[in-house]
This record gives C-alpha cells, structure tokens and sequence, in this order.
C-alpha cells in the first residue's frame, strides 16, 4: 500500500491537472491532501483522482466558503469518517478516516496552523489527546505539520524547542516519523522559503508502533522534477511517500 501526504498549495488552481498526473506516476492507493478546496478548480482535482481510481474520497472543504484550505483523503477502498472527542481550533485541519483496506488501517490527516495564527499550540494539544487515547488499531497520522527538530529538519533555524517537544510527545505515545526511522540523520526538505530560499521539513508521516514492522519505504519527493523545471513547478511543498507491506 502506498500512501502520498501532499500540501498543494492553495487548492491546485491552474496546476491540478499536473497534480493529478503526478500521483499517477507516484501509484497512489492513499492520497492525503492539504490545502484543498471547495473551488472549481479542487473539484476537478477530486474527480481526476477518481478516474484514476481514488474514487472513495473524504473531505473538510466547505462550499459556503470555497476559496477556505481544508483536507481531502481519497482511496481506492472504501473511507469511514472518524469523528474523534479532542476539540480542534480548526476542524477544517483535521480529518480521520477508517481505510477499508484487506489490511485494517486509520489515517488522520493534519494541517497544523503556523504560529502567527495564534492556534498552533492548541492544535497540537488536540493532536496529542487523539494520539495518546489511540484505540483505532493499526494507524497514520500525515501532513504539513509546520514543525520539525531544531538543527536537523532546517538549513537555518526556524523550529523551536515548543515544537521539538511535541514531536518528541508523539514519539513517547508511539508515533513514529516514518521517515526519520529509515534515515535518522539525512537531511531533506519539503519546503523552502521564498524570501531566504532555505529549507524545511514541515511535512511527516507518523506511524503508530503497531504499524511499525510494516514500512517498507518513506521518501520525500517534489512533483513535476524533470531537468529545465523548477523544483517547486508543481507544489511548494514535497510529498511524503509512505510504502506499507500488506501484512507484519
């Protein structure tokens, strides 16, 4: 099973036809989008992905207010919206889904706000609480997480030790940065700023303990790479590729 987390940037807008080709290439089975929307352009992203067979699809966008971020997760297996107790700043950044997979699977897509919205400490705080009362089995916790470790996951520093200290909360309750347990010191970036052009890794996939013996791959990877392009052509974030094994 491959799963790909992808921040797209403002709802794909004139780039969604590219997007959809790229998870073609990516053969997806699981897409986790960040930055979706209820926009024209959002929908004709959703519905190429269920011709490419992603048909069961999940979604926070809200049609009152089209042009708001929000979350899309679309599967080639059946999806049962979760709705679990911890209270979200905002809920738009937050969607829980029982993948109907042959193997059991949970996967919870975030978006955690930045700090300047003033909301990010008390996102995390939701997050923990669902991580912490986990009762859903086998599961994974993707997306843009606007955090990372401190002179590690930065080419200058940005993280602090707030954000370091809710990674390391999640580690203690048995979430796992997938990416991290396969390369512990390589250093890659999945955004990188306009202004300094430094890099990021704001985006990770968390694996639940259970799930832990059946990652076979964890990447980073830009869309639309090919020679003459800008890395960021596509997106302005990386996707995170998670490869689950069918069984232990």
């Amino acid at each position: 099973m491959r799963i790909v987390g992808w921040n797209i940037r403002a709802g794909g807008g004139a780039r969604c036809d590219a997007i959809a080709r790229q998870i073609a290439r990516w053969n997806a089975d699981v897409v986790a989008l960040s930055e979706f929307r209820a926009t024209p352009a959002s929908r004709r992203l959703a519905a190429a992905l269920a011709g490419l067979g992603l048909s069961q699809q999940r979604t926070t966008a809200d049609p009152a207010a089209p042009a708001r971020n929000a979350l899309l997760v679309a599967s080639r297996w059946p999806l049962r919206r979760l709705r679990l107790a911890a209270e979200f700043s905002d809920p738009h950044r937050w969607l829980a889904v029982r993948v109907g997979a042959p193997t059991r699977l949970t996967l919870a897509l975030m978006h955690v706000p930045n700090r300047v919205t003033g909301t990010k400490w008390r996102f995390f705080g939701a997050v923990l609480a669902c991580a912490r009362d986990w009762r859903h089995g086998p599961g994974v916790l993707v997306g843009d997480t606007n955090s990372g470790r401190r002179g590690l996951d930065e080419e200058v520093r940005g993280f602090n030790a707030r954000e370091e200290a809710w990674l390391d909360a999640l580690a203690e309750c048995g979430w796992i940065d997938a990416f991290r347990h396969l390369h512990p010191a390589e250093r890659s970036y999945t955004w990188y700023s306009p202004n300094g052009r430094n890099g990021y890794r704001l985006d990770q996939a968390f694996v639940h303990s259970a799930l832990l013996e059946r990652v076979r791959g964890a990447a980073h990877a830009w869309g639309g790479r090919s020679p003459g392009r800008r890395r960021d052509c596509v997106s302005d974030h990386a996707a995170c590729i998670v490869d689950l094994a069918a069984s232990g």
